[in-house]
């Protein structure tokens, strides 16, 4: 059997990318019947808390796994060696489109699946390294990073919606009726009620 598996982290981002890439991939390559895996989830969860582990359980000897590039397997470097561990036990061959790579049973796959987990780590780190110096940085120039100490945000997950609360508290509506259909606590509504001074 045929899988592609696609992970993005936040709903923000898009699998549609990586979904071209591998149909691209497979089409040119004459791989067909592919069966998707795709989820919207952290690299950082482990594999059996994400659809992945479903994957790794279903494949048997002989599939193989289409991923655009190894960091969709997991964000550490250990995680994706241990993916691939396993993968390699099962007789299961993973290509790597980006890294152009064929992860089979022999010495030269596992030492690439090292080299390219631990550079996936070294980005990773170099990157946060990069942030963390930005933002000193910039405290040094005098720069103002986040919200001043004790300044209220101007943004609150109810704005927009007082008419709504007053209409509906005016109709004899209960506040905890309105936090469940609202998706907020109880004590959240009381709050921004008391603070817009609704009865």
């Amino acid at each position: 059997m045929n899988y592609a598996y696609i992970r993005v982290s936040t709903d923000k981002q898009t699998v549609q990318n990586q979904r071209l890439a591998i149909k691209e991939y497979a089409k040119y390559h004459r791989i067909r019947n592919l069966i998707w895996f795709s989820e919207t989830i952290s690299g950082t969860k482990k594999p059996d808390k994400r659809k992945l582990g479903e994957l790794l359980n279903t494949v048997k000897s002989g599939d193989v796994i289409v991923i655009t590039e190894l960091s969709r397997l997991g964000r550490s470097m250990m995680m994706i060696l241990d993916v691939l561990q396993l993968l390699l036990e099962k007789g299961v061959k993973v290509i790597a489109i980006k890294e152009g790579y064929e992860l089979g049973d022999n010495i030269q796959s596992k030492v690439l699946a090292f080299a390219f987990g631990l550079s996936a780590e070294l980005e990773r780190s170099l990157l946060s390294e990069r942030t963390k110096l930005g933002l000193e940085r910039a405290r040094k120039q005098g720069k103002h990073i986040g919200r001043r100490k004790g300044q209220k945000p101007s943004h609150y997950k109810l704005t927009g919606k007082c008419a709504y609360i007053k209409r509906e508290r005016l109709s004899g509506r209960s506040k905890l009726s309105l936090a469940k259909e609202l998706n907020v606590t109880w004590i959240t509504l009381d709050k921004f009620m008391k603070r817009y001074k609704i009865n």
